[in-house]
């Protein structure tokens, strides 16, 4: 099996720099456009032979290094009695947001196995399809980020909703990130049991929070995670945006490597999370967007920052997007490659 990305993670000697992307599967590709034509996200998600079939998609044109389920993040909001939906251009939106303690009282923790059984079915195919090609990564949402789509009803530019609850209800805050720091474990574990190789932990949106508000909001609900899976053995990687002021704290909550943006460069980024971690990064996803030649040599500057190190995966410092060309995502891969 390719497995320089398991070696990396576990800051072991690569022949080069492993490779992948996040939203590596997704509508930049003709082909999963074209099953959008006829089924809605949340139907690929839940029937396995289609997340399969997007799942492998990249891995099939692409040069990268590992394959991540196709999933949603949002999957356990529905057992947990979060119905949502996805509504056209403006992203998931739930039916019945949080917005008092006491609406804390319904949201309600569910057996995975049972509950999410179709993700998991859909490891177990991935598995065998992938034939020891590359490694699986599966995934899951931060409790913070988690409680802030639950709190906002849907995506957010200021979180004044989500700060709010939690400054005036610490509480009823705390008893939510609680909760869904019981679920990710146990889903995640699910996840590793069904098949995976690695999984990451998305915080997203914890850059939305000073320093201080990190620590004593999020920080120890995501530390329970990472607690809860360290005796899997199975390399964890804990990944946000906008996280430059709380990257020593993120990597104090956990994770086997820590996932930077671009808004750092990738050594200055590292000297923060500490040599004794793996780092992935850290690409500005819209240098996709302009001359091949611009791209080249701002992932030249990332690898040289690298320096070689042991624990360096290359990625870009959030999803690809949807307007990128394939091409160069796949020359992309292959420069760094050639160039590790």
């Amino acid at each position: 099996m390719n497995d320089r990305f398991l070696r990396a993670c576990r800051r072991q000697p690569v022949d080069k720099t492993p490779v992948w992307f996040m939203r590596q599967a997704g509508r930049y590709m003709s082909d999963y456009r074209a099953l959008r034509e006829r089924y809605s996200l949340l139907q690929i998600c839940r029937e396995p032979e289609l997340a399969v079939a997007v799942t492998l998609q990249p891995v099939d044109v692409i040069d990268v290094d590992a394959a991540i389920l196709f999933s949603d993040l949002l999957l356990p909001f529905t057992p947990m009695g979060l119905d949502f939906d996805f509504l056209k251009g403006e992203g998931p939106s739930i039916e019945r947001p949080i917005r008092h303690a006491a609406d804390v009282q319904r949201v309600r923790a569910f057996e995975p196995r049972q509950a999410l059984g179709h993700v998991l079915t859909t490891i177990r195919m991935l598995r065998k399809e992938l034939d020891g090609r590359v490694p699986l990564i599966g995934f899951g949402g931060a409790p913070f980020t988690m409680a802030s789509y639950a709190i906002e009803g849907g995506p957010s530019t200021s979180y004044a909703k989500t700060k709010a609850f939690m400054y005036a209800q610490p509480a009823a805050w705390h008893a939510l990130c609680d909760t869904f720091a019981s679920v990710m474990s146990a889903y995640l574990r699910a996840q590793i049991e069904a098949g995976v190789q690695a999984v990451q932990v998305f915080d997203s949106w914890a850059g939305q929070l000073s320093r201080d508000d990190y620590r004593e909001f999020a920080q120890p609900h995501s530390r329970r995670i990472f607690e809860a899976l360290a005796d899997t053995g199975v390399p964890t990687l804990h990944f946000g945006v906008g996280t430059t002021a709380i990257l020593p704290d993120m990597a104090a909550a956990g994770g086997d490597v820590i996932g930077v943006d671009w808004r750092l460069p990738l050594d200055q980024a590292w000297t923060l999370v500490g040599e004794d971690r793996g780092i992935q990064g850290n690409l500005d996803p819209t240098v996709l967007l302009g001359p091949r030649e611009r791209m080249m040599a701002a992932a030249d500057d990332i690898l040289r920052r690298a320096a070689g190190r042991a624990g360096h995966i290359f990625n870009l410092g959030h999803g690809v997007l949807p307007n990128t060309n394939l091409e160069q995502v796949q020359a992309l891969a292959r420069h760094v490659h050639a160039n590790w």
